[in-house]
């Protein structure tokens, strides 16, 4: 009996520690590349007269996190690889798989 309550007194404390940490995951683990706040995400419609500069796929470890804590992450490494390949636009593409989404990449701008 004193085993049972030993392991649901960890669970209960440990549980909110696991969730808040995820959240920091998002600032932790994905640094931000010099020029990635300047790269803007678009539609497709809106890049027909901007260069293509490729394509990349990122992905992130997205078991236990929510959605949007995914796709902000997603995001954030496609506009890292933007600025890497000289791009200040990307679109959204397809997703093979949570947590793995394609990005086309464009320069738009002067």
């Amino acid at each position: 009996m004193q085993f049972k309550k030993g392991i649901s007194a960890i669970v209960f404390f440990m549980l909110p520690l696991f969730g808040g940490l995820s959240g920091c995951a998002n600032n932790i683990f994905i640094g931000v590349h010099e020029g990635a706040d300047q790269v803007t995400l678009a539609e497709a419609s809106q890049v027909r007269s901007c260069q293509s500069k490729g394509t990349v796929i990122v992905s992130v470890f997205s078991k236990y996190r929510i959605e949007k804590d995914v796709e902000a992450n997603l995001f954030q490494l496609a506009r890292n690889e933007a600025v890497d390949a000289g791009a200040d636009t990307v679109v959204k593409g397809e997703s093979s798989e949570y947590g793995k989404r394609a990005f086309k990449m464009y320069k738009c701008r002067p």
